[in-house]
């Protein structure tokens, strides 16, 4: 019982999806620290800020606890999950134990942003090194995140449009986050107090 409790109040204290799921710069008004974790992953793998969030967005649409509905028997009785995917990234539980014995912390969790936004980094930088893929190429880099960088290289994709229509729609959505990122970055980057003149670099 304690331990369902913790977990609720956890779910009940993880943050709400924005509202506004169109505008990168509305999704850091109301949660700046997601920019600091996304422009933390920038800078350590390489997937621009706009990506990651797009990725985020079409994975989980910023829901911290998602995971994939339970099939169901009989059209009506709750069955088993299709799949292990849960959190903002939508991680498997085979990769994400891979992720956290190579790049994060034996306490990363899955409902933090600060370790989706590092794992999608982490990945894609592992596609880009099998497949050479280049991080700016949401669309591709997107279509090995869902399918693997074996099933990607397999060519599993062709067959299941709502995979590729999945992955156009990240690719616009990385697009337009990209073209509205400069109207609010600055502010995001000096948003500290301690944050001024050199201490503070907008490039």
């Amino acid at each position: 019982m304690a331990i369902g409790l913790l977990a609720s109040g956890c779910a009940v204290m993880a943050p709400s999806p924005p509202q506004d799921q169109t505008n990168i710069c509305k999704i850091f008004h109301e949660q700046p620290k997601w920019y600091d974790y996304a422009r933390a992953a920038e800078e350590q793998w390489g997937t621009p800020v706009a990506t990651q969030m797009a990725f985020i967005q079409q994975e989980s649409s910023f829901r911290s606890h998602a995971r994939p509905p339970r099939n169901r028997i009989l059209g009506f009785i709750p069955g088993s999950r299709p799949s292990s995917a849960r959190g903002y990234s939508q991680a498997l539980d085979p990769v994400w134990g891979e992720y956290r014995a190579e790049a994060g912390s034996t306490l990363a969790r899955r409902s933090h942003m600060k370790y989706a936004t590092d794992f999608i980094g982490w990945y894609n930088r592992r596609t880009h090194d099998q497949l050479g893929i280049s991080l700016h190429n949401p669309e591709h880099l997107y279509l090995a995140y869902h399918e693997g960088q074996g099933g990607y290289r397999r060519g599993t994709f062709r067959s299941k449009p709502q995979v590729i229509r999945a992955a156009n729609q990240v690719s616009a959505r990385a697009v337009r986050y990209q073209s509205q990122l400069p109207a609010c970055e600055a502010e995001l980057r000096c948003r500290r107090f301690y944050q001024f003149g050199p201490f503070c670099s907008t490039e």
